[in-house]
């Protein structure tokens, strides 16, 4: 049970093309966003789309597949953990944030 301490699974498309940064030490590092959609009736019968955006983060040889065959649009479903951090913006202000760091990918669809 260890390994489901921290652990999120999701499905959804990614809202824009992947940010890809090679570092200094020789690693890669993937960044984009994905959108998850749930759909439920309200009151009224209506049907109602909640949109969640997820802030993604990968590293090493997923981030360097993230690069060569995803691209903004697509589905994919991740596999990863939660992690939050906070940073200080250009004005000084505190932020903090919270991302999924994708440990597994899976690229769904055409």
């Amino acid at each position: 049970m260890n390994s489901l301490r921290n652990k999120v699974q999701l499905i959804g498309n990614l809202g824009n093309e992947p940010e890809i940064i090679n570092l200094d030490s020789g690693k890669t590092l993937a960044k984009f966003a994905i959108a998850t959609n749930e759909s439920y009736k309200n009151a009224s019968g209506e049907k109602i789309t909640d949109t969640q955006w997820h802030n993604v983060v990968a590293w090493g040889k997923t981030a360097q597949i993230i690069e060569k065959y995803v691209t903004k649009g697509k589905e994919v479903a991740i596999e990863g953990k939660l992690t939050s951090r906070s940073y200080d913006d250009k004005d000084g202000n505190k932020r903090y944030i919270t991302e999924v760091v994708c440990n597994e990918l899976l690229m769904l669809g055409k």
